[in-house]
């Protein structure tokens, strides 16, 4: 496991910050987080927490590469076994962990959600407190589809070819012993997960506005509707925090949208409309003249060679993640894990209800629940949260270009109610993809990553010791 200590200094009190990557990474997709966190809060001069404690950095990584195919569920279990084994050895040093923080990126804020429960369930939190809970790029109610071709393949192709994580990514997993799937549980606020995001005294999540084509907007800020989807088109106007560019300040929706007419096939206009607003090809293969014609020249046979070598590796990585569950299931002490815990508790549940209505009869309808139409009518906008100014005269029509099922507007319905959730919205423009540059992921490969320093600046700034 990879870990950093805090500035020299006398008291033996740790504030434990655990950092989780994302799908297929590895701990040298968060060095830069890691980097911008030490400067900002691991000097010996840093600030330190009320009972004198110093910063500690664990990079978690028993999911790194291949791992990461094995589920949020799993890779909460064994995240959460790095977190007891670095605090048996801080404990070694004479050091005692007495608060506790965790920033997951992309998968990784969903792992950092299942760890918390693990936590919770386990009494971590009777002795330790929770300050901080981060996530950057989190797909918190799963991936969305789009009204596109490849939004529609990855939502096929993806549960078959991700083995576990792929079907939470989904929600086509069975995960409770009700059949219901791990977000859902994990967004109920009746379920421990939940219970335990309530217990941090910061929970503030950062997503990309535009061009996060891993994990769009509404699933990262846990948003209804996509409203930067047409930014363009729509004349939003955007400003910039100075200090922290590119987090957004505010922006700013025309009270009325007027598109223009399509242009007429093959005029001047519909050729010029035929540019990209960004780049079409991932920074690796962007290349000058003369390399970029003969990789164009080229592209009617990459292209299926491309994809047969996709999906052979990913078919061929499914294969041995659900080998490798299989065995994981089969050992007993699997039977302590969380899955078994909650399916225990949803089974009182529902035994618990069948007997209430075989007791009591038909509930009386002025005692049921609100509808869920009736609760999304009543949340608070970014706004009146405190957090990104949004100006509009009156709502204009606008196309959400977004299909969000039931099942995610419920999950954005039950997480938009966890008390003090502020929202950052980052805007990126234009980039191909401004998942990995979000995080500054690899800037010695992509200087364009560096783009997103002033988000790792703004968390390291906000992070509460």
């Amino acid at each position: 496991m990879s870990s950093a200590n805090a500035g020299v200094s006398d008291s033996t009190s740790v504030h434990l910050l655990v950092l989780i990557h994302g799908m297929w990474g590895n701990p040298n997709h968060l060095a830069e987080m890691r980097r911008v966190m030490e400067e900002r809060r691991c000097q010996s001069t840093s600030e330190k927490g009320p009972g004198g404690e110093q910063l500690h950095i664990l990079v978690a990584e028993t999911n790194k590469d291949d791992g990461t195919y094995d589920g949020i569920d799993w890779g909460g279990e064994r995240v959460a076994k790095e977190v007891f084994e670095e605090i048996a050895k801080l404990e070694k040093e004479g050091k005692k962990v007495t608060r506790f923080s965790v920033t997951g990126y992309s998968l990784g804020g969903l792992i950092a959600r299942y760890l918390v429960g693990i936590l919770h369930q386990r009494g971590f939190f009777a002795s330790v407190t929770p300050v901080n809970f981060n996530t950057i790029a989190t797909p918190h109610v799963g991936l969305p589809r789009y009204p596109t071709v490849i939004s529609s393949l990855f939502a096929f192709f993806g549960p078959k070819l991700l083995s576990r994580t792929g079907e939470q990514f989904y929600a086509v997993d069975k995960w409770s012993k009700n059949g219901r799937p791990l977000l859902e549980v994990m967004a109920d606020p009746n379920r421990l997960f939940f219970q335990a995001l309530t217990l941090f005294q910061h929970v503030r999540i950062y997503a990309n506005a535009v061009n996060d084509v891993t994990v769009p907007y509404p699933t990262a800020a846990i948003e209804l509707e996509d409203i930067f989807v047409n930014h363009v088109q729509d004349g939003m106007q955007i400003e910039f925090d100075q200090t922290y560019n590119p987090i957004i300040k505010s922006y700013t929706i025309p009270a009325s949208i007027t598109r223009p007419p399509k242009p007429r096939l093959l005029s001047v206009q519909w050729f010029r409309e035929l540019k990209p607003s960004r780049p079409l090809l991932p920074p690796a293969l962007q290349f000058g003249f003369p390399y970029n014609i003969l990789l164009y020249a080229l592209t009617p046979v990459l292209i299926p060679l491309f994809f047969t070598l996709v999906i052979t590796r990913l078919s061929l990585a499914s294969h041995a993640s659900r080998t490798r569950i299989k065995k994981l299931e089969k050992d007993e002490s699997s039977t302590e894990r969380l899955v078994h815990i909650i399916g225990s508790l949803e089974r009182e549940v529902e035994d618990a209800v069948v007997d209430m209505f075989d007791n009591s009869g038909s509930p009386d309808a002025s005692s049921s629940e609100p509808t869920l139409a009736a609760i999304a009518s009543e949340e608070t906008s970014l706004d009146a949260q405190g957090e990104v100014a949004r100006s509009s005269d009156t709502p204009a029509e606008r196309d959400p270009g977004l299909v969000l099922n039931e099942l995610q507007r419920k999950m954005v319905t039950w997480l938009n109610t966890l008390p003090g959730l502020k929202k950052e919205l980052v805007f990126i423009h234009p980039v191909r993809n401004s998942h990995a540059t979000i995080i500054s992921r690899d800037v010695k490969r992509f200087p364009s990553h560096k783009l997103g320093e002033g988000v790792l600046r703004h968390w390291a700034d906000h992070f509460v010791m």
